[in-house]
């Protein structure tokens, strides 16, 4: 699971990066939900995260934040 911001260079970078290594993923864009549902979806961010920087990507039961293809690479065996 991917929490990203659509307008975040650093979460653009994430998407093109599983995509270029043909990474299936499930993505949210935080900034465009509303009301309670994104109340739900920040706090699930700040649980995993400890913050509210993106993204936030979830491989298993590790956790990802910001742009890292060296931690990404490591926890998705690429």
């Amino acid at each position: 699971m991917l929490y990203a911001l659509s307008t975040c260079p650093y979460c653009r970078m994430t998407k093109k990066y599983l995509d270029d290594n043909e990474v299936e993923y499930d993505a949210i864009d935080v900034d465009l939900l509303e009301g309670d549902e994104r109340t739900t979806v920040v706090a699930e961010v700040k649980r995993l995260s400890g913050g509210t920087s993106f993204p936030v990507l979830l491989v298993g039961d590790e956790v990802i934040v910001g742009f890292n293809k060296a931690a990404m690479k490591k926890q998705l065996d690429l």
